[in-house]
C-alpha cells in the first residue's frame, strides 16, 4: 500500500497528507547506487521435496514441498497477488512490488503448467522505478492486464503471450492514488462478458473515495474514471478489493479508516453493479469492523493493516453466489484482543452481511497473531483463506509461519493447516523501514490450492507458493473408492525427521486404533482412537519431542491388527 509521495506533496498541505494517510512515506527512495551486500545474497536451497499430508478434523490436506517462483539473490519481492486463466487452469500469473539492485518495479511470474514451474521478470518493462502495488487479472482471451500506481498515477499494461513481452502503459488516472486491485468479467452469460475492472482510492480528494474504470477491448483503452462512493464525515476509502459473480455481478469492498488518530479501519463499504459498472448500489457501512492497522505490529518492525479482500462462489453449487469478505481484526467479536482473521458473508448480494465468523481456530486471547488474510473460493464452492501465523512461537516478536483454512460449509466450519514449511523473522525489508508489503494472495485450479505469500527465509523477501488439496476423509487422494479390504501401508517417507505420513484403508465401517509405540513397547502416541467409516485414510505424525530410532505403528480395526516398522533419523 504506497502511492506517490512526490504527487501527494504537490496536491496537499502536509497536515492533509497526515489526515489521510498515515504511510505517506512509504517505500522510501534508495539513496546513491543500492546492491545488497555479499553476505545478504543467501543462496539457502529449501531443503524439503516431499509432500505432506495432514489430517485436520474431517479433512486430509496434502502439502506439496514449498517453491519459489522466481529465486532471485539480489531482489525483493513482496505484496504479491495471484491471478487465475479463466479456462487454462494451468496458467497462473503473480505480480509482485520488486526491489532489484536500486530500482523499483513491477514483478511478474507465470506458469503454464499448474504451478510445478515458473518464470518470470522482477521489473516489467511497462512500469519505471516510482510503480507499485500489483494489480494483475487474466481476461477471457487470456491476456494479462496489469494495473499498478506509476507515473503519473494509475496506470495499465498488458501482455498476450503470457508476460514475455508488455504493451505500452495506458494512464487511467494522473495524481494522487493508492491501492489498486483488477478483476475481469469471465461469465460467457454475461452481457458484459470480456469487460475486465479496475478499482483504486483517489486520494487527489479530501476524503479519498473508491473509483473504478473498465476495458473491453483487453487492456488497449480504457473508459473515464468513475466515482463509486462518497465517504461520510471523519472516515475515508482504502484497501479496496473487486470481484465478478456467477452472472457478471460486479463487487467492490473497501475498508473506511478513520480520518485521524490510529487510522483504524472502522467498517466495511461495499458496493455492486448488475450493469458493468453503469450504476452502483452502496452501502458505506455494511458491517463493523476493527481494524488492525498499525505501524509497528506484535513487537515486529513491521507495519499492518486490515484492509478486507472479497471472494465469490461461482461452482454453480449449492452456495452459487455467495460473497464472503476477510479482513485482520481484533477487540471486537468474534475476534479477540489479539489479532485474528474474521469473515463476513452475504447470501443475498451483498444486501445483508452475516455476523463475524472467527477463521483461524486457535485459542481466543492467546496472544497469538493472525494477519493478511487472502481468500479464494475454489472450483468447487470450498472457501479457502491463507494468512500469516504466530501460533507456534512461544512470544511476542517471535517467528511466523503461513497457514491456510479451509470451509466445505461456507465458512460455518474450518479445517486449518500449516502450509510453509519454513518459518522467518517477521520485519520489514532491507533499506525500507517497517514497509514488507501489504498483503498475500490466492489461487485454485485442478483440484488445488495455492496460496502465495512472501518471507525472507532465504536472506531476502522472496514469493513461496506450495499445492495444496482439502479432501473429506475417505476419498483423499481423488480417489472415493471403497478398499475392497483392510491395509496398513508403510509410512513414508521412511526414514523420517521429525513428520511422516500413515495411510490406512477401511473396507466397511470400524473402531480403530492407530498407535505408536517405541522399541520397548511404550505407547509414544495415539492417533486414531474412534470409529471410522469405510474409506482411505491418511495420518500425519509428528515425531518432534522424539528421540533416533526404531519405531513401530499399529492399527487394529475390526478384528484386523497389522503392524509395521518405521525409522527416524534426526
Amino acid at each position: 500500500m504506497k502511492y506517490f509521495a512526490v504527487l501527494l506533496v504537490v496536491l496537499f498541505s502536509a497536515t492533509i497528507l497526515q489526515a489521510q494517510e498515515k504511510w505517506s512515506t512509504t517505500r522510501k527512495p534508495v539513496m546513491g547506487n543500492y546492491s545488497k551486500l555479499p553476505s545478504e545474497l543467501n543462496s539457502w536451497e529449501n531443503p524439503n521435496k516431499a509432500t505432506r499430508t495432514v489430517y485436520v478434523n474431517d479433512m486430509v490436506f496434502t502439502v506439496g514441498p514449498n517453491i519459489r517462483v522466481l529465486p532471485t539473490a539480489n531482489a525483493q519481492q513482496d505484496e504479491i497477488i495471484l491471478v487465475r486463466h479463466p479456462t487454462n487452469q494451468n496458467i497462473m500469473f503473480g505480480g509482485a512490488n520488486t526491489t532489484a539492485g536500486g530500482v523499483y518495479g513491477q514483478g511478474g511470474y507465470i506458469t503454464t503448467d499448474g504451478g510445478t514451474t515458473w518464470t518470470g521478470n522482477n521489473l516489467l518493462s511497462p512500469f519505471t522505478q516510482n510503480s507499485s502495488d500489483p494489480g494483475p487479472t487474466i481476461d477471457k482471451n487470456g491476456v494479462i492486464i496489469f494495473t499498478t500506481l506509476d507515473s503519473p498515477g494509475m496506470v495499465a499494461a498488458y501482455s498476450t503471450n503470457n508476460g514475455v513481452s508488455w504493451s505500452s502503459r495506458v494512464t487511467l488516472q494522473s495524481g494522487s492514488v493508492d491501492k489498486n486491485f483488477a478483476s475481469t468479467d469471465d461469465a460467457p452469460s454475461s452481457t458484459y462478458y470480456g469487460r475486465s475492472y479496475a478499482v483504486w482510492s483517489n486520494f487527489a480528494l479530501g476524503q479519498p473515495p473508491v473509483v473504478f474504470s473498465y476495458t473491453t477491448n483487453s487492456g488497449v483503452s480504457w473508459n473515464g474514471v468513475t466515482q463509486i462512493n462518497t465517504p461520510p464525515g471523519g472516515h475515508y476509502s482504502q484497501g479496496v478489493d473487486i470481484c465478478v459473480g456467477p452472472a457478471g455481478q460486479v463487487y467492490v469492498s473497501w475498508a473506511a479508516p478513520t480520518s485521524s488518530g490510529s487510522f483504524t479501519e472502522d467498517y466495511l463499504g461495499f458496493a455492486r453493479s448488475t450493469n458493468g459498472g453503469g450504476a452502483w448500489t452502496v452501502t458505506e457501512n455494511a458491517y463493523d469492523m476493527n481494524g488492525i492497522r498499525a505501524a509497528t505490529f506484535n513487537g515486529w518492525n513491521f507495519r499492518v493493516n486490515g484492509f478486507p479482500r472479497i471472494a465469490v462462489d461461482r461452482s454453480g453449487g449449492a452456495r452459487n453466489g455467495w460473497i464472503y469478505v476477510v479482513a485482520g481484526e481484533k477487540n471486537l467479536a468474534p475476534a479477540g484482543t489479539d489479532a485474528d482473521v474474521v469473515m463476513h458473508r452475504s447470501t443475498d448480494n451483498g444486501a445483508t452481511w452475516s455476523a463475524g465468523i472467527r477463521v483461524n481456530q486457535d485459542p481466543m486471547n492467546n496472544g497469538k497473531v493472525q494477519f493478511f488474510p487472502a481468500i479464494r473460493v475454489d472450483e468447487t464452492g470450498g472457501v479457502n483463506i491463507c494468512y500469516y501465523d504466530n501460533r507456534n512461537y512461544p512470544s511476542v516478536g517471535d517467528s511466523c509461519e503461513t497457514y491456510l483454512a479451509q470451509s466445505s460449509d461456507g465458512g460455518t466450519t474450518w479445517a486449518e493447516v500449516k502450509v510453509s514449511d519454513h518459518a522467518w523473522k517477521v520485519k520489514g525489508e532491507a533499506g525500507l523501514g517497517t514497509y514488507g508489503g501489504d498483503y498475500i494472495g490466492i489461487s485454485s485450479g485442478n483440484g488445488k490450492i495455492f496460496p502465495f505469500w512472501f518471507d525472507d527465509k532465504t536472506g531476502t523477501m522472496q514469493a513461496w507458493t506450495c499445492a495444496v488439496t482439502a479432501l473429506p476423509v475417505g476419498i483423499a487422494g481423488n480417489n472415493n473408492e471403497i478398499p475392497s479390504s483392510f491395509e496398513l501401508k508403510q509410512n513414508f517417507p521412511n526414514p523420517f525427521n521429525p513428520n511422516t505420513s500413515i495411510s490406512f484403508n477401511l473396507p466397511k465401517e470400524s473402531a480403530v486404533t492407530l498407535e505408536v509405540f517405541d522399541i520397548t513397547g511404550k505407547n509414544v502416541a495415539t492417533l486414531v482412537n474412534e470409529t471410522k467409516a469405510a474409506g482411505k485414510y491418511s495420518y500425519d505424525f509428528n515425531a518432534n519431542d522424539l528421540s533416533s530410532g526404531i519405531y513401530f505403528y499399529k492399527l487394529t480395526a475390526d478384528g484386523f491388527v497389522s503392524t509395521k516398522k518405521m525409522i527416524l533419523n534426526k
